[in-house]
C-alpha cells in the first residue's frame, strides 16, 4: 500500500526576529546553516531540516510546523482530501522546485506536506 509518505522531512519555527533566532541554533547545534536567506534559513541535521521562517504561522499546537515528505504534493493533497482532510494552505513553490503545503486532518491537526526534489528517496 503507498501512502504517498516518505518520512518526516523538515520543522519550521517560526522567527520573529531571525537574526537572533538563527545565532541561537547555531549555538545550540554547533554547526551553520546550510541555507541562509532574510526569509529563510535552514539547518541540515541529520538529514532533517531544522527551518527558521520569520513570515511562518504557529500550527494548531501554537508551535512548530512539521512537514512530510512527499513524491507528488498534488498526489498526495487529492488523496488526503478525498479521505477527509482540508486543504490550510494551497500547494505552492518556495524555491529551488521545493512545493509545500499544508492541510487539516478531519481533527483539526495540521498536516504539512513537503515535495523536495534535493532530498534523497531511499
Amino acid at each position: 500500500m503507498n501512502t504517498h509518505f516518505l518520512g518526516l522531512r523538515t520543522a519550521v519555527y517560526p522567527a520573529k526576529n531571525l537574526d537572533a533566532t538563527k545565532q541561537w541554533y547555531i549555538d545550540a547545534l554547533g554547526i551553520e546553516p546550510y541555507f541562509d536567506a532574510p526569509f529563510y534559513v535552514g539547518f541540515n541535521i541529520g538529514g532533517f531540516e531544522l527551518g527558521l521562517d520569520p513570515d511562518a504561522k504557529m500550527s494548531a499546537g501554537g508551535g512548530p510546523q512539521a512537514y512530510w515528505g512527499v513524491q507528488n504534493i498534488q498526489a498526495a493533497i487529492d488523496h488526503l482530501v478525498e479521505i477527509g482532510a482540508q486543504i490550510a494552505e494551497e500547494a505552492h513553490e518556495v524555491g529551488e522546485g521545493i512545493k509545500v503545503a499544508v492541510l487539516e486532518d478531519p481533527f483539526g491537526n495540521p498536516l504539512g506536506l513537503i515535495e523536495n526534489p534535493h532530498f534523497k528517496l531511499s
